[in-house]
């Protein structure tokens, strides 16, 4: 954990999660480590919320024009590709 004061954060867990988690040894230790995971995949665009902004929006239609999704031909996943006519081509 970073330097500095600690600070609590505390969290309600439904029944079943509450269980699942009873039979963990250190419950701390593990939420913190799920919460990091879970911040270094966290989209960059809309926080993680599924959602964009009215403006968010409008930033990602001006990037699409010259941006796209493809399909990796290795581990196939989507990936963001340039598109622009100026952008040397790579292998995927």
């Amino acid at each position: 954990m970073g330097a500095g004061k600690s600070e609590v954060i505390s969290f309600k867990a439904d029944a079943s999660m509450a269980r699942a988690l009873a039979g963990v040894a250190n419950r701390s230790e593990f939420i913190r480590q799920a919460v990091l995971m879970a911040l270094e995949h966290c989209c960059p665009l809309c926080g993680g919320n599924g959602v964009l902004t009215p403006a968010q929006r409008r930033h990602w239609r001006a990037f699409e024009r010259d941006h796209g999704l493809e399909k990796c031909l290795d581990c196939h996943e989507p990936r963001l590709v340039c598109r622009r006519s100026d952008q040397p081509e790579r292998a995927s």
